[in-house]
């Protein structure tokens, strides 16, 4: 009896451009006339809800899973994680120019990270549709995977004792209920698309859980779950088009989606205040990310009538639990800013 197949999804595009949905249907269709995957299509990640069909049937894929979106693979990553559809990092030969170079090395956590909870022994795959405008590259891709995936069960079973028998390897390989019913994978139906959104995502393999953005946004995007740690508790509080958290955040663990930074949208980059440009600071432009944070609230809370605070709130003067460490590039900026007088 042969394994599981692995689990193909493809995220369709927000937009009805004819190359993304050809593309999209090439995929799908070539690797169902193969048949040696499961593939299924559902809406886009960032839009579909908790209780979405495509959503629903993402959380019900047992085991290693394909995910292929118009989307940064590290922001489909941990979108993903928040809906509690995790696993290890599948590292995938396909990467963007504004990924690292180092595309055979996992991603590795901040040294202070606090990193992702209950990550089951499986592994996602997220790949980027905007890197090729051809379908071959990620058929070839997926081909390699499938063949991976296969060697690692190959490699699994010859630990069994014993030759087992067909009913044996069937509960061994596919998931069992604890009621003894037979286990059913729902498939996605076809809903009306689902309205765009906007909001943070975050990166646990880079926040430290330092709460600075749960200082900064005054609209209640963020919360805390029961171990304290932070989280985007109420996502459609975030007011759309705007990034500042993301900008103010220390170690860039703060994802949006759908920027058109590529930093911001989850590419791969530098981490902690590196990303913040001091020699920008004193010129007065634009480039200058606290600065454009700051107006980015402030614009915000005078849309919803509210009075702007500038520099004044939300801005700490040193990081929570720095005291003891040498002085980064957000601590020589708040420096900086004491300095100023203004």
């Amino acid at each position: 009896m042969s394994a599981k197949k692995l689990t193909v999804v493809i995220s369709q595009g927000q937009s009805k451009n004819p190359k993304h949905r050809n593309l999209e249907e090439e995929i799908a269709m070539k690797l169902l006339l193969k048949g040696d995957v499961e593939v299924s299509l559902v809406p886009h990640l960032y839009d579909m809800s908790a209780d979405h069909t495509g959503m629903l049937f993402l959380k019900s894929v047992p085991g290693d899973l394909v995910f292929l979106s118009w989307l940064y693979p590290r922001g489909a990553r941990w979108i993903l994680d928040r809906q509690n559809v995790r696993g290890h990092e599948g590292i995938s030969l396909i990467t963007s120019e504004e990924d690292d170079d180092d595309e055979e090395k996992p991603e590795e956590l901040h040294p202070d990270a606090i990193g992702a909870l209950e990550v089951p022994d499986r592994h996602i795959y997220c790949i980027d549709l905007r890197v090729h405008s051809d379908a071959e590259p990620y058929l070839e891709e997926i081909e390699r995977i499938v063949e991976e995936d296969a060697k690692e069960t190959v490699d699994l079973l010859s630990w069994i004792t014993g030759e087992p028998n067909a009913d044996q390897l069937k509960r061994y390989l596919a998931p069992q209920p604890t009621n003894g019913e037979q286990v059913i994978l729902p498939s996605p139906q076809e809903d009306s698309a689902p309205k765009r959104r906007w909001y943070p995502v975050i990166d646990y393999s880079r926040c430290t859980n330092c709460m600075e953005c749960i200082d900064f946004c005054l609209f209640g995007v963020y919360g805390v779950d029961s171990i304290d740690r932070i989280l985007v508790e109420a996502q459609d509080n975030c007011k759309k088009g705007c990034p500042a958290c993301s900008r103010v955040c220390p170690e860039n663990a703060i994802i949006f989606p759908q920027h058109k930074t590529p930093a911001i949208a989850g590419a791969d980059g530098e981490v902690a205040g590196l990303k913040i440009d001091l020699s920008k600071l004193f010129g007065g432009g634009a480039g200058d990310a606290l600065e454009t944070a700051v107006a980015e609230r402030d614009a915000e809370l005078v849309k919803d009538g509210r009075d702007a605070v500038g520099m004044e709130v939300g801005l700490p003067k040193r990081q929570v639990n720095r005291e003891n460490r040498p002085k980064d590039a957000l601590d020589n900026l708040m420096d900086d800013l004491d300095a100023l007088e203004v």
